[in-house]
Parts: C-alpha cells; sequence; structure tokens
C-alpha cells in the first residue's frame, strides 16, 4: 500500500519560483529567473535627494524610500532602483515585498563612522554579541520578520569599507561586536543574487531564524587576512539553497549555524535542508564549508556538492564543543575538488569559545552520519583530522571513493583520527585508524547518509506560477 503525503505553502512572490521537495529522502532545489524583476511599482533612491558622489551620507534618502514604498506593500510591492554611482550609507531597514536593485556600476558604501551602525540587542540563540558580551552593531542592510525580499542587479556591489573595523577589533578598540553587511532576521522568501560584496565589517551575508532563502550568482571579496569576514552563513534557518558562488575571504567560505551554547539549546531553532552547490573560492585561515562552531540548535539535511577550493587551509570542517549540546547528522558531500589544501577535512571536537561561564559541560553534541563522496585532492597537507570528543564518539561517518594526493614532504600521518568511527571505500590514502572499517557496500551503506539514493539534484529556467514550496513523502 503506497501512502502519499503532501504539503503545500503558496508564496505570492511574482515571477519568481524556488522549490524544495524531499522525495525517498533525496533534497530537490530549483527556481526560476523570468520575470524576476518584475514589480508594479518602482522608484529611484535619487527621487529622495541620495548623491551618489561616495561622499554624501544617503541613510535618509535610504529610509525615506522604503518608507514611501511600503505604501506599496499590500499592492503588489515595490523596486528602489539604485543607479550607478557610489552610494554612502549608514545602516538601514529593508521591508517586505520589495526588491533592491543595483544597476551596473552602483555600488553601496558603508559608512566609515560607527555611529551610522546603530547598536541592537544581541540574537536570542547567542545571548551576547558574537565578539563580545552586551549587544552589537547591526547591518549594514538589515531587516526584521519580512517576506518575500529581492537584493539582487546587474553586478552592483555593496562595499562595507570594513579595514577600520578590522583595525578596531585588532587594536582592541571595539565597544560592540562589528556588523555584517546583510543580516535578515525572521524572514521567509529572501532572494540575494547577481551582486558583489566586498570588505565586509565582520560576516557578509547573515540570515538568521529564515526559512525559504535563494543565493545565487554572487562574488564575495575580502582580504585573506581579514578578521571573520564568512562569506554565507546560513543560522537557524530551513530551505536554503547557495548556488554559484565565488568567494575568497578571511574566514569560512560559508558557515552553517544555529546558536551558541545554552542560548541556542534553549531557543532550540535548527538549520536544516540547506544546499549549497557550485561554489568555488578561497580561504587561507580557514574552511570552504563549515558546520558550526555555533550548532546547538542542531544542524540536519545538508548536501553540499561540487565544491572547488584551492590554496587554502581547510576544505570541510565541522567545528564542536562539549557545551555546545545539539547535533549534526545526516549531511551528505559530494564532488568535491581540493588544491594545495593544507586539511582536507577536519572535525574539531574541542573547539572552545563559549559566551559566558553558564555553559552546561555535560551537553555534548551528537555527531553522526557524515558522508564525503566522490572527493580528489592534490597538493594535500593532511588528508584528514578527524577529532571527536571523548566518551561522545562522532559515528557513522563514511568516505566513499576519496583520492587525496598528499605532498610528497610531508611529514604528518595522512590520517589521524579519535573518538571518531565510521566506514571507508576506494579511498587513497587508506584510512589507517582502527576505528573505521574498509568496507561500505552492501552492509553498511545504510549506516552511511546519502548512499543508497541520488541525493541532491538542480535544474533551472523552469517555467512556474508564483513560489511554491512543497514537501513529498512517500511510503510503500
Amino acid at each position: 500500500m503506497k501512502i502519499s503525503f503532501l504539503l503545500s505553502y503558496v508564496l505570492l512572490v511574482h515571477a519568481f519560483y524556488g522549490a524544495w521537495c524531499s522525495l525517498g529522502g533525496s533534497l530537490h532545489c530549483e527556481y526560476s529567473n523570468s520575470q524576476i524583476l518584475h514589480r508594479p511599482h518602482s522608484v529611484s533612491i535619487t527621487e529622495f535627494g541620495a548623491v551618489g558622489d561616495g561622499v554624501t551620507l544617503n541613510t535618509k534618502a535610504f529610509q525615506n524610500a522604503l518608507f514611501y514604498l511600503n505604501t506599496f506593500s499590500d499592492k503588489g510591492g515595490a523596486k528602489l532602483f539604485v543607479p550607478a554611482g557610489q552610494w554612502l550609507t549608514g545602516s538601514f531597514d529593508l521591508i517586505s515585498h520589495l526588491t533592491l536593485w543595483l544597476d551596473k556600476g552602483a555600488t553601496i558604501l558603508g559608512s566609515t563612522n560607527s555611529e551610522n551602525w546603530p547598536v541592537v540587542d544581541p540574537l536570542p540563540s547567542y545571548g551576547r554579541g558574537r565578539e563580545l558580551p552586551g549587544r552589537r552593531h547591526r547591518s549594514l542592510i538589515y531587516g526584521q520578520n519580512l517576506t518575500d525580499v529581492v537584493i539582487t542587479g546587474e553586478n552592483g556591489t555593496i562595499d562595507g569599507q570594513g579595514s577600520i573595523w578590522w583595525d578596531w577589533f585588532r587594536n582592541g578598540e571595539l565597544n560592540y561586536t562589528r556588523p555584517h553587511l546583510v543580516e535578515l532576521i525572521n524572514a521567509t522568501g529572501l532572494i540575494i543574487s547577481n551582486l558583489t560584496f566586498l570588505n565586509s565589517p565582520f560576516w557578509n551575508i547573515h540570515p538568521v531564524y529564515c526559512r525559504d532563502v535563494f543565493v545565487k550568482n554572487l562574488t564575495i571579496l575580502a582580504p585573506l587576512d581579514s578578521p571573520n569576514t564568512d562569506g554565507v552563513d546560513p543560522d537557524s534557518s530551513t530551505n536554503v539553497c547557495i548556488e554559484d558562488c565565488y568567494i575568497v575571504t578571511g574566514d569560512d567560505l560559508v558557515s552553517i549555524k544555529s546558536g551558541w551554547d545554552e542560548y541556542g539549546i534553549s531557543y532550540a531553532r535548527p538549520s536544516s535542508k540547506i544546499k549549497i552547490n557550485r561554489l568555488t573560492g578561497q580561504t587561507t585561515s580557514s574552511s570552504g564549508i563549515a558546520i558550526g562552531s555555533e550548532m546547538s540548535g542542531g544542524v540536519s539535511d545538508i548536501y553540499i556538492k561540487d565544491l572547488h577550493l584551492f590554496n587554502s587551509n581547510t576544505g570541510i570542517r565541522i567545528k564542536t564543543s562539549p557545551g555546545r549540546g545539539g547535533y549534526v547528522r545526516n549531511v551528505h558531500v559530494s564532488n568535491v575538488k581540493l588544491d594545495n589544501v593544507q586539511k582536507a577535512i577536519r572535525f574539531t571536537g574541542k573547539y572552545g569559545e563559549h559566551p559566558d561561564g553558564n555553559f552546561d559541560t555535560k551537553a555534548l553534541p551528537a555527531i553522526e552520519k557524515i558522508t564525503f563522496e566522490n572527493v580528489s585532492g592534490e597538493d594535500i597537507g593532511v588528508a584528514g583530522l578527524l577529532e571527536g570528543i571523548e566518551g561522545d564518539e562522532f559515528k557513522n561517518i563514511c568516505f566513499l571513493n576519496v583520492t587525496l594526493r598528499v605532498k610528497k614532504n610531508s611529514k604528518q600521518a595522512p590520517w589521524r583520527c579519535s573518538n571518531v568511527r565510521g566506514y571507508s571505500q576506494w579511498v587513497s590514502p587508506e584510512i589507517s585508524c582502527d576505528s573505521f572499517e574498509e568496507s561500505i557496500f552492501p552492509e553498511h551503506s545504510s549506516d552511511c547518509f546519502g548512499l543508497s539514493e541520488n541525493n541532491v539534484e538542480t535544474s533551472s529556467g523552469l517555467s512556474r506560477s508564483p513560489w511554491l514550496f512543497f514537501w513529498y513523502v512517500n511510503e510503500v
């Protein structure tokens, strides 16, 4: 007997379609960009007195334009057009049913005066600013409780002019945690595409407590030594696509998060159903893809495919610690190419960094069902540095068809493992850890997430009606 259950959620977003489908355990994400830019009402930032000379502060112009456009929220939404020029501004709030369009040659510049970045309360899943106790500067482009927001253009630029913030950080002169370039809190239906992000003071793009997020065709750049300039950090968010991005920064290119220690455990909002596809980049201090270290609300159902990382510190990394609690499970990584990477795959079970002294040392994370398939690398320093937690073994870690050519002059063992258990097949160099069985098929394929079916498929250019999100569950 076959039982089918369909839950559909329809969101009226004109001419953009994003869909996730769960079919027998697989995850499917597709979109169409036909008429993505259509809104029935449109204004230019210049109509509100903005001057694109790179000197005039335009915060009021952005605020007034968005206040005006909010009157069209229930009339099909609106577009704010930013033409070519250098548009200096402080932090401003977005609205629902909005397209923020940066034309070719347009640059939104973040002010170098910290007073133009207001201070707000910490996120409840963090309990404090990420760098300092207490409050934090809010992002340049900010919003809360929004629906249907598009930030796009003809490869316009958002430049945080972050060097002054990096200097304040290095010199210990910060009063509050640094701001992101874009942070949307509790938003549904978010698209960020076809833009360049430069020199963020802190993380670049931070969707937190969001669902139905599409990040596509971005270039994100910051100096390799710039502190904590993560590319895209989905945080306690669900149904997220990150595709076709080129990222070179001073920290993780993508970092999946879900809250910090006791605050994340209490808030209990996981990150789940996240797909990262066709990502290329470099980071000499951190990872191409990271999960954690803030993962206390849980992370699951993550699909990473077609990653190319070069001249970097670490390929894929899971970071956690006693006190985090939470879980990381059901992660499938495939089709990865690493060139001149110091550590191809790394698990860190004692990452540290706690918000305060109130965390529960007995709150141990559950790390399980992590699969690496079709991974290749040249000029690798260490193939795998896999360190779990004593008394809290990471389990069902699987490697299938993995070839990592370690540098000839390397004096380190290619694989180092502790408190990690799993399975491997067709791996070179062989995993020389007693806790790994050199066999997956057929007896252990069910222990390895994603090896019994095709996990991720992507298609684009489909002609669809407005935004639809589907979930299908089939039982036989």
